[in-house]
């Protein structure tokens, strides 16, 4: 027994290293994947435009310029003004125009990234935890309650997303946070199948079978043992759901169920200027476009941590 209890201790230190190798190498492919850096230069910088807010941002979001020095004349929709490309000296400049209300679209959009990115990566953060907890629970336990876990997720893959989050949010009542939790209920079951896929093939390796010859109990090799080994997937999978969360987090908004006025939300700024997309494209074209880079962005970092961590793909 003693010498088995050795090459068991032999085997785990030998696959401790072995996963730190690993990682070290996917991490070596990561940084030589052109578009992995390139989203992470994305990501980066909507992370510093949120953190740096206040100090970016030239006005209030929520400030009005009717009635302030250099804002005389029509205000609403106003266009971009710039001195450096011709804009009058004796006008306030405005990097994006103002939107309907006479506020600031520059402090608007800079403002949005921190709403986009605390929905993005707090609803992710839930329905991956909730998600994990209920596929490691159904992949190691019982048929029935396998069964019972896997049937209710179906019932939610079964409506459309979007759909299934107006629903909710109509329930609980129009509102930021209830989007957010909205968003994260919808996507549990994504996280729960992957977690619960990664169980049924993690709990017949060796290491789990030792560790159930030594006598571990049930709730020590499901989180001591398997699910270290099933973050990989749900880490990818994590980070591309952050650029669907936002995406659903600016739909909702758009319909006037996600972020309520005067929140500064890109969904929102959105969906107060749709009329007047040829008239004033401004409206819409700057928070179009910072929710296109953020969606980039996390595409690219999760296209790129998929490669760096799948085996097959990654050889050198």
């Amino acid at each position: 027994m003693t010498s088995q209890t050795a090459k068991i201790e032999l085997d785990k230190q030998t696959e401790v290293r072995l996963g730190g190798s690993l990682w070290r190498q996917a991490f070596r492919h990561f940084i030589r994947n052109r578009s992995a850096i390139a989203g992470m230069i994305l990501i980066g910088f909507v992370v510093f435009m949120a953190g740096a807010a206040p100090l970016i941002a030239p006005y209030d979001p929520n400030l009005s310029m009717i009635g302030l020095p250099g804002h005389e004349g029509r205000l609403a929709g106003q266009a971009p003004c710039i001195h450096a490309l011709g804009c009058p000296p004796e006008m306030a400049q405005h990097l994006m125009g103002l939107d309907l209300n006479g506020r600031d679209m520059f402090s608007r959009v800079v403002f949005g990234s921190r709403v986009s990115l605390v929905v993005g990566f707090a609803s992710v953060f839930l329905s991956i935890i909730v998600g994990s907890l209920l596929g490691l629970v159904s992949g190691y336990s019982s048929f029935w309650t396998d069964n019972v876990i896997m049937r209710s997720m179906d019932v939610l893959l079964a409506f459309p997303s979007l759909i299934l989050a107006i629903a909710i949010v109509t329930v609980l009542g129009p509102g930021l946070q209830n989007a957010l939790i909205a968003i994260a209920i919808v996507n549990i079951p994504v996280y729960a199948r992957l977690a619960r896929a990664q169980v049924l093939s993690l709990r017949e390796m060796d290491y789990v079978l030792a560790a159930q010859s030594l006598g571990d109990g049930n709730n020590r090799i499901l989180f001591m043992h398997i699910m270290p080994n099933a973050l990989t997937p749900l880490i990818v999978q994590g980070t591309l759901g952050i650029a669907g969360a936002v995406l659903e987090a600016a739909a909702l908004s758009f319909i006037g169920l996600g972020a309520q006025p005067p929140t500064p939300e890109w969904g929102a700024i959105l969906s107060e200027g749709r009329n007047y997309i040829f008239t004033s494209p401004h409206l819409v074209f700057f928070p179009g476009i910072a929710i296109m880079i953020t969606v980039l962005g996390f595409n690219l970092v999760g296209d790129g941590l998929r490669d760096s961590l799948d085996p097959r793909l990654n050889k050198t």
